[in-house]
């Protein structure tokens, strides 16, 4: 491969990567039962799947010669036919909270985000589940970007691999909290959203408890029903922002095929079938959805089915106009619903001198390549 001049590094070493992978496939694209197919149609026992996903997902391993307990020859024919492609880290901004947002790479070139956000007694990564997404939230950076593709499973359980080590490295503490709440609608990518959190709890791959992964989804009626009739055990979210169908709308166009009716029916469901609460979790904006009047609203809403809320600090986006509420009326509104007996947490704006909003760094490294 011959560089031009005036190519940049990271073009040229994909154009690189590109040609090197030409006509292979990522082995962690594989299912086990898959694999075990692979290595059976060329003489080699069934047992070594297992041992190569304990390299692939236990320790980390992104090379086949690494692999010392499997055959030489059997190594040589894995490099042959397959790849494993991890994602690359390519920006880091770490706020004056502690909070340390990322970019990472894909092998195709694409761009996703991850966010560190450590507390007293938490460390929490924040993963994507899309190269962009489809959903138009109005006040949402990531909801300005077109969706490119969905995540592989291997490259969500990257995120996490990779922000822990950030977390070990700034903080010497692994990570607490998983949750689903970057770039791009979980619900959209199903099959690979639910296969990560399955490596990633499940003793054959990364290990972590399940009752510390939270899927957020901004409301897909069948799909949280699907959730519930596979008896999944991670936490489940929902992204309300607004506690009528009306409001909800003009900022969350994806409520016009899911209304609250529905979604409030999907997680009834859910709860019958799996007996774990939900998460609301909720946007202040200023002069839109912060009245007590909207509180009241939410209050109807919490009713209906064993749960909790989270109030968020709005961090606004240079291509929306919502503002964060004022800390008067988030008061109001938080101690409105606290007081009715809701469980309620306010979570802070994290990362307000970094951009921090999702979406935010990536959209603007984006720009910055393509100038």
């Amino acid at each position: 491969m011959i560089r031009n001049y005036f190519t940049p590094q990271w073009v040229y070493n994909l154009q690189k990567v590109r040609h090197m992978q030409a006509g292979k496939k990522d082995i962690r694209t594989l299912t086990n039962e898959a694999l075990e197919q692979c290595l059976k149609e060329i003489g080699q026992p069934a047992f070594r799947a297992k041992q190569i996903a304990q390299w692939i997902w236990q320790k980390e391993c992104r090379r086949f010669d690494e692999m010392t307990n499997l055959p030489k020859a059997l190594r040589a024919s894995l490099a042959e036919h397959f790849d494993i492609r991890p994602i690359q880290l390519s920006r880091a901004q770490k706020s004056a909270d502690g909070t340390i947002k990322c970019t990472f790479r894909l092998h195709d070139g694409h761009l996703i985000e991850s966010v560190l956000i450590p507390t007293e007694n938490r460390m929490t990564a924040c993963v994507s589940s899309q190269v962009g997404c489809s959903l138009t939230c109005k006040f949402c950076a990531t909801g300005y970007m077109k969706r490119e593709r969905n995540l592989t499973a291997a490259e969500i359980y990257d995120q996490v691999i990779e922000v822990n080590r950030l977390a070990l490295q700034h903080y010497g503490k692994a990570l607490t909290n998983i949750v689903y709440m970057g770039m791009g609608e979980p619900l959209l990518n199903y099959s690979e959203v639910m296969r990560s959190t399955e490596i990633i709890s499940s003793a054959d791959g990364w290990n972590f408890s399940a009752k510390r992964i939270t899927v957020s989804t901004a409301g897909i009626a069948k799909m949280i029903k699907r959730i519930g009739d596979e008896q999944r055990k991670f936490n489940l979210a929902l992204s309300l922002h607004a506690a009528d169908d009306s409001k909800r709308s003009q900022i969350m166009p994806i409520n016009e095929q899911n209304s609250l009716a529905a979604l409030i029916e999907a997680l009834q469901y859910y709860y019958q079938q799996t007996k774990q609460p939900v998460t609301f979790e909720y946007i202040v904006f200023r002069d839109f959805n912060d009245s007590l009047d909207d509180a009241r609203k939410l209050l109807k809403i919490v009713r209906k089915v064993p749960s909790k809320v989270n109030i968020i600090e709005y961090n606004p986006i240079d291509k929306a106009q919502f503002q964060n509420t004022t800390p008067e009326r988030l008061a109001a509104f938080a101690g409105f619903l606290e007081k009715q007996g809701v469980v309620v947490k306010v979570r802070r704006s994290r990362g307000k001198d970094i951009d921090a909003a999702c979406g935010q760094l990536a959209t603007k490294e984006n720009e910055k390549s393509h100038a």
